[in-house]
């Protein structure tokens, strides 16, 4: 753990001016530099490699990296919030809503509820704590041209919220392609702490790797940017105690003769980023379920919710 006295500022190698960009991109706690490579630090900070690797080096001299007891991690746990989806069928499958400090990812066709969702946890975040809210602002990244304010408006009236506010405490982003959609997120600190963001939604976080990087020659490098591109907003849930929910796209696998041949775009490098991930699909009469494919805590189960003119809802 770090020293609670050791900040960026203590950091020998580390100026006024490379200091104000590390922490403007979320890294401002030394702990997280120590555990980066020097490689990623050095393009992050626009510094030369052996720079970046004196101040990797000078802060774990005098940091204590090593294991601690489960009971400590544990009590910092407390500080961890959970935003309501508006369904209390679904709050019970993530254990008790949207968590922070973690990537919620939601994935399935086309109508099956992925932006609903961001739609209702942005207006949601904004409730009292006593009603599942955090009492924070959203940031919101389109990257579908899908955000719509009209529903928004919708949601919050039905949720008893000044609708006018509640658009007002949503801060939207239009990403024109992959480095823009990084570049956003890069940049995103200094809103988080300007706005009191408490929620980052991203929808959808693969669209435009998908269309920047084609053929299978592009795979790796396509990767490569979504992997840092993951542990970034990693970073800035631990680094402010936000919630991020994020939808991804899916393809058909061809090779699945019998069962459910619907696969989550991103591969290896998504799903194990992801701390929660749903799979939501069209259900019987108008429902949406829910399937909690994998998460650290949680078993697997279903959660049936239905979309409403006012919301997300109890099916």
């Amino acid at each position: 753990m770090a020293k609670k006295e050791l900040t960026i500022d203590d950091i020998p190698g580390v100026g006024e001016k490379i200091g104000e960009k590390l922490k403007n991109i979320g890294y401002t706690d030394p702990m997280v530099i120590a555990v980066t490579a020097p490689s990623e630090l050095a393009a992050i900070a626009e510094i030369g490699e052996g720079q970046a690797a004196k101040i990797i080096s000078s802060i774990r001299e005098k940091l204590d990296i090593g294991f601690e007891t489960a009971d400590k991690i544990l009590e910092r746990r407390t500080s961890v919030s959970k935003i309501t989806t508006g369904s209390s069928n679904l709050d019970t499958l993530l254990g008790g809503g949207v968590e922070t400090q973690a990537i919620t990812e939601a994935y399935g066709q086309f109508g099956s509820g992925k932006s609903q969702l961001g739609f209702e946890l942005s207006c949601a975040v904004q409730l009292p704590k006593d009603k599942g809210g955090l009492e924070g602002a959203c940031l919101f990244i389109d990257t579908e041209h899908t955000f719509r304010p009209e529903r928004i408006v919708q949601i919050a009236k039905s949720l008893g919220l000044d609708p006018e506010k509640v658009l007002k405490n949503i801060h939207v982003a239009r990403a024109y392609n992959s480095e823009h959609q990084i570049l956003l997120i890069d940049k995103a600190p200094e809103v988080i702490e300007e706005k009191s963001i408490k929620l980052i939604v991203i929808d959808s976080i693969t669209s435009h790797f998908r269309s920047d990087f084609v053929g299978r020659g592009e795979l790796a490098p396509r990767q490569q940017k979504l992997n840092r591109h993951l542990h970034q907003l990693q970073r800035l849930a631990d680094a402010y105690n936000v919630a991020v929910y994020i939808t991804n796209q899916v393809m058909f696998d061809p090779s699945i003769m019998f069962g459910d041949p619907v696969r989550a775009i991103g591969g290896a490098v998504l799903g194990h980023a992801s701390t929660y991930r749903l799979y939501l699909r069209k259900g019987k009469e108008g429902t949406r379920i829910a399937k909690m494919i994998d998460a650290p805590n949680i078993a697997e189960g279903e959660a049936v919710f239905r979309l409403t003119e006012d919301g997300i809802k109890d099916a």
